[in-house]
């Protein structure tokens, strides 16, 4: 495996948008093509990268970054994290996920952080298992129908 992060550019723009979960998981994470648009809606907090293997496109991944969860302007609770993660239908399994998660952990310390924050849908068929399994910890806290989930950087 030769894995990899780029851009999203005007080249791989419809690769990226044409990428899709497997259709089960379809209700667990918006599509790529919403991801781009929010990325345009808040640039300098979105950080969105596509997920190569080689020269294969496997996956997407849109990271925050320092944003004040306070909302009172203090600096007090200061987060950065994964916003989405996609991993293509028929690629999952493979530790294109792990790696994703590892490459957002390495830009947040870049930029000084110590945690890594993410939010997803609790249940049996959500990926609960996986963030667990990375060593995040329920935060107790919700986001909309989302668990909050916190991993500590060191």
């Amino acid at each position: 495996m030769t894995l990899r992060l780029a851009e999203v550019t005007a080249a791989n723009f419809d690769a990226a948008i044409d990428l899709k979960v497997h259709p089960a998981q379809e209700h667990l994470v918006a599509p790529v093509v919403k991801s781009l648009a929010e990325a345009y809606v808040y640039p300098g907090i979105a950080w969105p990268r596509l997920i190569f293997d080689g020269d294969r496109l496997v996956g997407f991944l849109m990271a925050f970054l320092d944003i004040d969860f306070a909302g009172d302007g203090t600096g007090t609770d200061i987060r950065s994290g994964l916003w989405r993660l996609t991993i293509a239908a028929g690629e999952q399994g493979r530790g294109y996920g792990h790696f994703a998660v590892e490459a957002v952990a390495a830009e947040i310390r870049r930029r000084g952080g110590n945690r890594l924050t993410t939010t997803w849908h609790p249940g049996e068929d959500g990926p609960e298992r996986f963030y667990l399994k990375l060593g995040f910890r329920l935060t107790g806290e919700m986001s909309g129908d989302q668990v909050v989930g916190e991993l500590a950087l060191a």
